[in-house]
């Protein structure tokens, strides 16, 4: 009995440390920039089917969901843009994503490609040309990973990143048996960022 309570003390804290590591990444190096434009870039999976994958629809979703009211309404300017090039099959992962947003979320806002990038690195280099009128800027994609784009975006157009505000990317309980590998994962994909890169944004 005690055995069992033990594993299951041990396997709650997992939950929450993973709960609570992707809320905080979610939450760092962004503001409350204002305006009625805005930009959502949804960062494309790797994707070697003729469909988006599972991941790349879940990114589409939390994408469009990520469109404030207003903007969902058809705000002037604001657009969501997918980013990503074919890194393991013939088409874009931004075709593919735009696909499955357009045809099976019948999404008919304004929807921009950016087909050529290979690394998240290159995501946010070649979207910025795309980035330079909007008032508010989002990245969607799991929270780890969202957040070093927005660093890399800090790095690379400290005026643009400025700009950035939250995604509709966290969801309490959503993944949240997987919260806990994303959480080990992120972890490694992000040793390479700052302290200061990482901080919850008051």
């Amino acid at each position: 009995m005690r055995r069992r309570t033990g594993l299951a003390i041990a396997g709650a804290a997992t939950l929450a440390w993973g709960e609570w590591l992707n809320w905080r990444w979610s939450r760092a190096l962004i503001g409350n920039s204002g305006g009625d434009c805005e930009a959502v870039v949804v960062l494309g999976f790797q994707n070697p089917q003729a469909t988006a994958n599972f991941v790349n629809r879940w990114r589409v979703r939390a994408g469009i969901r990520s469109l404030s009211a207003d903007s969902a309404r058809g705000s002037r300017g604001t657009r969501v843009i997918f980013s990503g090039g074919a890194a393991n099959g013939d088409a874009a992962e931004a075709q593919l994503m735009a696909d499955y947003a357009t045809s099976v979320l019948t999404f008919d806002g304004t929807v921009l490609l950016e087909d050529r990038s290979a690394t998240t690195w290159e995501n946010i280099r070649n979207v910025i040309p795309l980035l330079e009128d909007v008032d508010r800027i989002k990245i969607a994609s799991q929270p780890a990973h969202a957040l070093k784009a927005r660093a890399y975006l800090r790095r690379q157009r400290p005026d643009l990143a400025e700009r950035l505000v939250r995604a509709d990317d966290y969801r309490p309980g959503e993944w949240m048996l997987l919260k806990p590998l994303l959480a080990l994962y992120g972890l490694w994909t992000l040793r390479g960022l700052d302290a200061d890169e990482r901080m919850v944004s008051p």
